[in-house]
């Protein structure tokens, strides 16, 4: 939670819908979808005041229920002819008349948002407006089809206080210039910046950040592998928008995110987006992965407690999340799972292979430890509130899904099948059963089982292991007990058995499949340790004895 805001000037509905309320059964299965938002918003006041020219598919839909909570709608026309509209109870239903191929639908509105876009004294004390969309909060400032499925291009025109800057998705088209006489909420002294991006991408990464800022380039990126940039060399900008007294700080926070651009392009594709803009905000979260412009937590900066790892998972978003979207919130580790897993596994490549492992057990002792493990990770029964998904089923667990995979399939065929998974979904959605279709198809082996008991199913095992060497018989013999919880699945863990003896190790590949496991190895000499799973691919916890 953040300062209180004032009470709304103005607002439509006396009871607000609350934010994070997942959708009813069905909600979303809709004819209508939207294919651009065009806003014009004035910022400056606790009020705003804004219209919203939406492009809708129609489909043959009589009408469109578009999400929208909290402000006054002064008027709506459809295609310029002023239309009786229905407001009520976070729904804006706008009738088509139907038999359209595509409208456009023209609201005005105005008031004081209670949520999603957050206008107040930001943490260095000057007045600031930001937006902060995640789950589906977007309907509190801009009504929409507020659901990841339904993804669009957007414009921003913004009017804004002369003396600051405006960050949005996409590119700005052009220099921001003194705001016309009688244009929407103008008063002197104001500038209008224009922004456009013509990537579709889901309604909880679109957004405008305002205040004043100290801009800065970190370096440019993805030069060849960015097909959406104007410029000749084919690269994005990667820029920190920062508040003056905390830009030291972004320098050192920032300063490998252009390379971090140009890692995951080079491994998955081509960067989806216009620029990167790294912006210190007033977001509820430590970053949220706006498409090309990324929020950050203004606490954290100007606490200097935003981690380097936290860049490297929300610049890894813009592949995972942004651009290939999940279809359900009940699929979110294929956005958060994602940006964990490569988030940390940037380090790899940048700070050599035991940075990773440190973040990798880092990651393991966080799930371990957190109150989700007795829930599988994909439910299609949605939590009461949406925030729920924030856990380290999402994140931790489901990095370490992608982990455990790697190390089954090996590198060449892991990561060919998530760039092969990549390429087929970006700019688009997709489930749990389109990543399974992929990496079996790219890989050639069944890996259903691999999900069920990892993603539909709780826990984890836990390995008690025990050892004897026969030296008549010059072997040893291992058990592998799982001692998990009786209610949590047993695990079918393929994995191997290191035996080292007098400073040399051999490897066994085993694969454990009931809870009580022997295996009866060679060994000339009595071994001095052996260790199951001794890579580390394997989510587990400790056996205590």
């Amino acid at each position: 939670s953040r300062a209180p805001r004032d009470e709304p000037a103005v607002r439509a509905e006396p009871r607000p819908i609350p934010p994070g309320l997942p959708a009813a059964p069905g909600e979303y299965d809709l004819a209508a979808e939207v294919i651009h938002y065009d806003l014009e918003l004035a910022l400056g006041s606790p009020d705003i005041v804004a219209r919203a020219r939406v492009t809708v598919a129609g489909g043959g839909s009589p009408g469109v229920p578009f999400d929208f909570t909290g402000l006054l709608v002064t008027s709506v026309a459809v295609d310029g002819r002023p239309v009786d509209f229905v407001h009520d109870r976070g729904k804006l239903t706008v009738p088509l008349g139907g038999g359209q191929d595509t409208v456009t639908v023209d609201i005005r509105y105005t008031g004081t948002p209670d949520d999603g876009l957050i206008i107040r004294a930001n943490s260095r004390g000057r007045p600031s407006a930001f937006v902060d969309n995640w789950p589906n909060r977007t309907r509190f400032w801009l009504p929409s089809i507020d659901h990841p499925a339904d993804k669009a291009t957007a414009a921003f025109t913004v009017h804004a206080p002369g003396e600051w800057e405006v960050v949005a998705n996409g590119r700005m088209v052009d220099d921001p210039v003194p705001t016309p006489a009688g244009a929407l909420g103008s008063r002197p002294g104001m500038r209008t910046w224009r922004w456009e991006t013509m990537v579709p991408q889901p309604t909880y990464t679109l957004v405008v950040g305002a205040t004043d800022f100290h801009i800065e380039s970190v370096g440019r990126a993805a030069c060849g592998l960015s097909p959406v940039t104007p410029d000749q060399d084919g690269c994005i900008d990667v820029t920190f928008w920062a508040y003056d007294e905390d830009v030291q700080f972004s320098r050192r926070v920032f300063g490998r995110s252009d390379q971090m651009v140009d890692y995951f392009a080079g491994r998955f594709g081509p960067y989806p987006f216009e620029k990167l803009a790294h912006v210190q905000s007033a977001t509820r979260f430590g970053g949220m992965e706006n498409s090309s412009a990324i929020f950050y937590s203004e606490e954290a900066i100007t606490t200097e407690t935003l981690s380097e790892g936290t860049v490297s998972h929300e610049v890894a978003h813009q592949w995972f999340g942004d651009s290939a979207t999940q279809s359900e919130w009940s699929h979110l580790w294929l956005s958060e799972g994602f940006a964990t897993y490569f988030g940390n596994q940037f380090f790899e490549e940048a700070d050599g292979q035991e940075a990773f492992r440190r973040r990798m057990e880092d990651t393991r002792r966080s799930y371990l430890s957190s109150a989700v493990t007795d829930e599988p990770i994909v439910s299609e029964a949605p939590p009461s509130n949406l925030f729920q998904l924030l856990n380290a089923n999402n994140y931790e667990k489901g990095g370490w899904i992608l982990h455990m995979l790697r190390g089954l399939l090996g590198d060449d065929a892991f990561f060919a099948g998530v760039r092969s998974y990549y390429t087929r979904y970006a700019l688009s959605n997709a489930t749990t059963d389109d990543f399974i279709q992929v990496l079996e198809g790219t890989s050639g082996r069944p890996l259903q089982w691999f999900f069920d008991q990892w993603l539909l199913a709780p826990g984890y095992p836990t390995l008690d292991v025990e050892w004897q060497w026969d030296e008549g018989a010059g072997s040893v013999r291992v058990d592998v007990r799982q001692i998990q919880r009786v209610d949590w699945p047993t695990f079918r863990i393929p994995t191997s058995i290191r035996i080292v003896t007098g400073g040399t190790a051999t490897d066994t590949d085993i694969e454990i499949t009931e809870r009580e496991f022997s295996v009866h190895l060679p060994t000339p000499a009595r071994p001095d340790r052996v260790i199951v799973d001794p890579e580390g691919w394997i989510l587990k916890g400790n056996a205590s004895r």
